[in-house]
């Protein structure tokens, strides 16, 4: 159970920080549009990280550090384009972003943008696979209870996320609370792909 307790809290730990998975999981929230696949598609994607990271993967990305530095260019080149978008958007004037209007993204569409969100971040790798599966290693041998409790971790901060956006939902029927939306989250992908470049 500490195991199990211990793992819920690290994995909510690392993952509640505003960054731009979170950001798109919000947006897609606010907006009610195919909330449940992006949910699941970030916390299942967690899950097979966290999995990977408790079996050890860790071990094998520190042995190919070049997989790390082609995911922070990929990732930081994404970022820029995406948020550009999110700028785009802004400038277009909040009224065509209001829910009510049916303005919705194609499922294929939203599930590769926040695939790519996820699996082009080289954050997420340090926080599955290496932090965790570190974290899990001094549990042994209930490392996958610990395992188990950070993917209920990943599975109940993205649901909150994703479904209690909506609570948000009066103050975003004004387009004008819209247009600060897209702004901050244009602002976020830009000063993470910043931060990745200049770790580089």
């Amino acid at each position: 159970m500490t195991a199990l307790v211990a793992g819920f809290l690290t994995s909510l730990s690392l993952i509640a920080a505003i960054g731009a998975q979170n950001a798109f999981v919000l947006r897609q929230g606010l907006r009610r549009d195919h909330v449940l696949p992006v949910v699941l598609a970030c916390a299942l994607s967690d899950a097979v990280l966290i999995a990977a990271g408790v079996a050890g993967f860790g071990t094998l990305a520190a042995l190919a550090p070049w997989i790390t530095t082609a995911m922070l260019y990929a990732g930081a080149a994404f970022l820029i384009a995406y948020g550009a978008l999110r700028f785009r958007a802004a400038l277009k004037g909040g009224e065509a972003l209001r829910p009510a209007q049916g303005n919705s993204t194609s499922l294929g569409r939203t599930l590769a943008t926040v695939l790519v969100l996820t699996w082009a971040n080289p954050h997420v790798y340090l926080d599955t696979l290496v932090l965790l599966g570190a974290i899990s290693a001094q549990y042994a041998p209930q490392q996958w209870h610990f395992g188990a409790g950070a993917i209920a971790g990943s599975f109940a901060f993205f649901t909150a996320l994703g479904f209690g956006a909506r609570l948000l939902a009066p103050l975003f029927a004004n387009p004008r609370a819209w247009v600060w939306l897209e702004l901050i989250i244009g602002t976020t992908m830009w000063l993470i792909a910043a931060a990745l470049i200049a770790g580089a």
